[in-house]
């Protein structure tokens, strides 16, 4: 528990999750033979082919819960291959655009199929890499196997449909001339999806991609590599079985220092589709004329009024807050109690963490290790600098290596770090405010803006305040949430660019191209 003396250590549950999953792993190994070398390092994908790289080199992914000791093993793939990877998905798209949509949505539910039967060693390596819960790490690979589905079906609904204009609607024009308006492909999507749903946010891109007609380059997170290396297997399987271009999906894998700017300026990606940090910011700026799509994190609010319901928005603080270890762009990072309620909210808030389990995400503990040291030193900071100014900790500090236990940091002021910087781990500051102008202030002076939530009672306040908030959604008497997959999902400010939901992004993935029929003299239709 929160309060616990002992650190967590692999116990006969992990250990029997462990044997489990190597007998799940060795029933797969078949059907996942192929993105393995002979040493057990991963491949990449080009034009249908899981090739070593000719660098010779690889990179590695950690494991966060064993203190970051070597995960996985994977290339080092060069600027030529990278090459490679968009010249494929260029001459895949040619032959893609022309491919009727039924056949697109038909391969993207045999990808899904695909992914159902064969989920384990992909959340296996979400448990491993990124020390996601397993039961989390099953529901983010079925979820993304629902949203691939889902984009299928939409995709055939939206793209299926185009416009007709007359020209006599415009003053002074006759019924001379008919455009015909259709949503046709931009080419080659590049996708970066983050570490904490690499499976998740990576279809969010490539099925909308697909279904519109486009060809993808993945450039996997470090930590998931492996995991979308076993999804993009799943892709590569329903290419063969479909008769589809193999150059639709490549992968290239290595450090984003090395090969990250490279990809971001490449002139064959004719759209970037970014989920991520402060790095987009940079990759937005050397964008040029290359569309982009980004959501880029947040410092999502929650408003509690003094009508509202405590022990509503004290679950949606604990559930929202720390939730995969509030390492979730949609994550309670601030919450602004009015002082009339923010005693009662912080004591029920407090008694949901003491029930939380701190341990090991084989067994689905509510609280594992960060993705990294530099994350749990990050957040350690924040931490330390608001009680050096006089924030109270409601919970005792703990971390042992990247594992940080949670805790409600009380009395928070806008003079701290932590009521504007997003921590990305399982710290929630409460700041308590006497005015709703006072609240409003932290939402809308940060340089983020993606969600925040509005508890109350009051149905007209609600949406007076939640009009008010400047920001991408507000959520109201629930937390932030980035879900349902087709929900809308965009942030303001540093919080991002355009706008995703799968509907969205078929969208954001098409472009307009008129036809335009010239007729000798006009014509008005009769029925």
């Amino acid at each position: 528990r929160a309060g616990g003396t002992t650190r967590p250590r692999p116990t006969h549950a992990t250990r029997d999750f462990r044997r489990s999953l190597r007998r799940a792993m060795a029933s797969e190994d078949e059907f996942y033979a192929d993105i393995r070398s002979a040493d057990g390092t991963y491949k990449f994908l080009v034009d249908g082919a899981w090739r070593e790289s000719s660098s010779g080199r690889t990179c590695g992914s950690v494991a966060p819960a064993d203190a970051n000791a070597p995960a996985y093993a994977f290339q080092a793939c060069t600027q030529g291959e990278v090459d490679e990877a968009f010249a494929a998905a260029r001459a895949a798209h040619r032959q893609w655009a022309r491919t009727p949509l039924h056949e697109r949505a038909a391969l993207l539910h045999e990808v899904a199929a695909e992914m159902r039967a064969h989920h384990a060693p992909m959340a296996a390596c979400l448990v491993r890499e990124i020390a996601k819960p397993a039961k989390d790490a099953k529901t983010e690979v079925i979820r993304s196997a629902d949203l691939i589905d889902y984009a299928a079906e939409e995709g055939v609904r939206a793209l299926g449909v185009g416009t007709l204009l007359h020209a006599d609607s415009f003053p002074g024009a006759k019924r001379d001339k008919m455009c015909m308006v259709s949503k046709v492909p931009l080419g080659v999507v590049l996708c970066i999806p983050p570490f904490n749903y690499p499976v998740n946010l990576a279809v969010s891109k490539i099925a909308p991609a697909l279904i519109a007609g486009n060809a993808v380059v993945i450039k996997p997170p470090t930590q998931g590599t492996v995991a979308g290396l076993h999804m993009a297997e799943c892709f590569r399987r329903a290419l063969v079985t479909r008769g589809a271009p193999a150059g639709l999906v490549n992968v290239v894998t290595g450090k984003g220092s090395e090969i990250g700017d490279y990809l971001t300026s490449h002139p064959g990606a004719n759209l970037i589709s970014f989920t991520g940090g402060d790095t987009g910011l940079s990759v937005a700026k050397k964008a040029n004329m290359v569309p982009i799509q980004m959501e880029l994190g947040g410092k999502d609010a929650c408003l509690v009024f003094p009508d509202a319901d405590v022990h509503l928005a004290a679950s949606a603080v604990a559930k929202g807050g720390f939730s995969y270890s509030g390492q979730r762009c949609t994550a309670v990072k601030l919450v602004l109690a009015f002082e009339a309620i923010a005693d009662p909210l912080v004591e029920s808030v407090s008694k949901i963490i003491e029930a939380l389990r701190v341990g090991r995400p084989e067994e689905n503990a509510d609280i594992t290790a960060l993705v990294s040291k530099a994350s749990a030193d990050f957040v350690q900071g924040l931490v330390e600098d608001a009680v050096k100014k006089g924030a109270v900790l409601k919970q005792p500090w703990r971390r042992e290596d990247n594992l940080v236990w949670p805790c409600l940091v009380d009395h928070v002021t806008s003079e701290m770090r932590l009521a504007w910087e997003e921590p990305f781990g399982p710290v929630v500051p409460v700041v308590r405010v006497k005015t709703e102008e006072e609240a409003l202030r932290f939402v809308n002076e940060s340089k983020y803006g993606l969600q925040g939530c509005v508890f109350t009672k009051n149905v007209d306040d609600a949406i007076r305040v939640a009009d008010l908030m400047e920001t991408g959604t507000v959520q109201i008497n629930g937390p932030p949430a980035r879900g349902p997959d087709h929900f809308p999902f965009q942030g303001v400010r540093d919080s991002g660019i355009g706008s995703q939901g799968i509907i969205n992004s078929i969208d954001t993935m098409t472009k307009a191209k008129s036809v335009v029929i010239n007729l000798a003299k006009p014509s008005y239709a009769l029925a």
